[in-house]
């Protein structure tokens, strides 16, 4: 069974307090584009990598079979992954 990974949010070549947790990089990148980030710059926990992708949100329909609690338009994360940087 793979093991969660943590990602920690970078902004201006430093770590924020935000940090995701997602067995893929891109799972926490969509979490991040979904709080409104763009430029998504993510460091893997415990190693020396730094996930770069680009991100954005567009407003959708909700889906047929969404609850009925759900608004009609909801925020659709889209990433890119742009490669990954070693510190």
């Amino acid at each position: 069974m793979g093991e969660k990974k943590y990602f920690v949010l970078m902004e201006g070549g430093s770590d924020t307090s935000q940090v995701f947790a997602s067995k893929q990089p891109r799972g926490a990148a969509l979490k991040a584009a979904t709080r409104g980030h763009t430029d998504i710059r993510l460091r893997e926990r415990g190693t020396n990598r730094v996930h770069v992708f680009s991100g954005e949100i567009n407003m959708v329909d909700k889906p047929a079979n969404g609850p009925a609690w759900l608004p009609d338009k909801i925020k659709k994360a889209n990433v890119k992954k742009v490669g990954i940087e070693r510190l």
